[in-house]
């Protein structure tokens, strides 16, 4: 067991260790939830065929062709996220708080004609919007009866040398420091072939499990948009616009894994932590077209469409370990810091919806939403890594999607009371991850406006149910824990119209 040369030979090959991306990687950069003005947020996001509101620009850019007068609003918000686990009939709980800028931005008039035909208007806009917030934070635990993290490792390391586990043919780094720590090893008279503490390294079979199982996960970050817009209004019948969209995102995800037995096991084991981090940052480019058509006065027809966004990441990540044994043994390891980059193509999406308009006094809106997830890509960025694989994969477990938003609006002379849902459907595909995994949203709120100046408050709420699954292990099962997530959010808009 004590393998000191080996384990020098294997610290001199850690450079070559290969940090791959995953199916969860393209599908979390691909999905969008709207939050935005907090007019926005409060009918569901279903502003297709509605237009008038700057969070708009990132949705249907034709919205920016029914403002008649220049606008200028700011939105911020708090988040609040709520997670619950059940993991071998052990309950967890947490829970996360985020303030930020969830939306701001301007439109201005270039052309204003005070004729009902032609070109009425012309207006240019510029809007940031949050455009999903990443922040989660997880805690799971329970007694795990039947497998460990241990035998994950165990699996990616048989029929591989020790010496090659951290390099980029194997892709088993996180494998290599459960080497390096006595967690695994090699079984008696092979070179090759590995067991855990929990069964002696193979010498004392079947395993003792029964260890106390912890992970925590934490993960920040956001996704948001600079939409660059230009769009006009034709005879109060055609609305139309267009997007440059430049998007930002900074992704972190840290969690942390640990096993404890008060079993006096053989190999003398007590404990393991392990702990894996890294961080997304990246910018991408799209573009969008839309068009709002006005047959009847009211009724309104949208349709966007949005190019796939185009993505330039770097990626930071490290990982480390420590083990103790109940003969006074502690170990740690940890592979040195990477830093890499790569590309990620998102789908394109095919919006349509339509609203009501009833006079002043209310307003009723539906959306349809497309988007074929398995489209997501990655590419390399100059390092030469192939990616075919990994977007098979990708095009064999996620498939297209159908959205729905619906909004509505009551206006009580200056005061307007507003309500919204929004369903977000299955990703994906049958034998997949999380084939049951969807999002339903439920938003209110009100809003105050006199003149040139606007008040609004939103709440929205979006639930959806997780089947985490801890790792993967062909000998043992993979353990899975069922989630149940709450995102909260709170905004509030000020603004001001001018140029009447």
């Amino acid at each position: 067991m004590k393998r000191l040369s080996l384990i020098i030979l294997l610290v001199l090959s850690i450079g070559s260790i290969s940090f791959a991306q995953s199916t969860d990687d393209a599908l979390r950069y691909s999905r969008l939830f709207y939050s935005g003005t907090a007019r926005f947020m409060s009918m569901g996001g279903a502003f297709t065929a509605l237009g008038g509101d700057i969070s708009t620009l990132s949705q249907n850019p034709a919205g920016i062709g029914v403002f008649r007068s220049s606008e200028i609003t700011i939105t911020p918000q708090l988040g609040h996220f709520k997670s619950a686990s059940l993991f071998n009939n052990s309950n967890g709980e947490d829970y996360f708080y985020n303030f930020n800028l969830g939306q701001g931005g301007l439109v201005a008039n270039l052309i204003k004609n005070e004729s009902e035909s032609g070109l009425i208007s012309l207006n240019i806009g510029y809007s940031f919007d949050r455009t999903s917030n990443l922040d989660q934070s997880i805690v799971i635990n329970g007694i795990s009866s039947s497998s460990s993290l241990a035998d994950y490792w165990v699996d990616k390391s048989n029929g591989h040398y020790s010496y090659d586990l951290p390099t980029q043919e194997v892709d088993a780094y996180d494998a290599s420091l459960g080497w390096r720590t006595y967690v695994i090893d090699s079984i008696s008279g092979s070179n090759n072939t590995y067991g855990t503490v929990y069964s002696n390294y193979g010498d004392n079979p079947p395993s003792v499990y029964g260890q106390n199982m912890k992970r925590v996960i934490t993960n920040t970050g956001y996704m948001a948009e600079h939409a660059i817009s230009i769009g006009g209004n034709y005879s109060n019948k055609l609305f139309f616009g267009a997007t440059l969209g430049i998007n930002t995102l900074s992704y972190e995800s840290k969690y942390e894994h640990s096993e404890s037995t008060v079993a006096a096991l053989p190999s003398m084991f007590t404990d393991f932590d392990y702990t894996l981090y890294f961080k997304d940052n990246g910018t991408g480019f799209n573009l969008k077209l839309g068009a709002i058509y006005k047959p009847i006065e009211i009724l309104r027809i949208g349709f966007a469409f949005h190019s796939p966004t185009i993505y330039h990441m770097n990626r930071y990540l490290y990982d480390n370990i420590t083990s103790h044994f109940s003969d006074g043994g502690h170990y740690s390891a940890s592979n040195d810091a990477l830093r890499f980059s790569y590309g990620v193509t998102t789908p394109f999406r095919v919006l349509t919806g339509a609203a009501l308009q009833v006079k002043k006094i209310a307003l009723l809106s539906i959306d349809y939403e497309f988007v074929d997830y398995g489209a997501a890509r990655f590419f390399e960025t100059g390092d030469g890594y192939d990616y075919t694989v990994k977007n098979l994969a990708i095009r064999s477990d996620l498939g297209t999607t159908s959205n729905i938003r619906l909004g509505a609006e009551v206006r009580l002379s200056n005061i307007y009371l507003r309500g919204g849902y929004g369903y977000y459907g299955k990703a994906w595909k049958a034998g997949g991850e999380n084939i049951n995994q969807d999002f339903n949203s439920l938003s209110f709120g009100f809003g105050f406006r006199e003149k040139n100046i606007f008040a609004d408050f939103g709440f929205s709420t979006m639930k959806n149910k997780d089947d985490y699954v801890l790792y993967t292990s062909t000998s043992t099962g993979s353990p899975v824990s069922s989630l149940d997530l709450t995102r909260n959010t709170f905004a509030v808009t000020f603004g001001y119209k001018f140029g009447y």
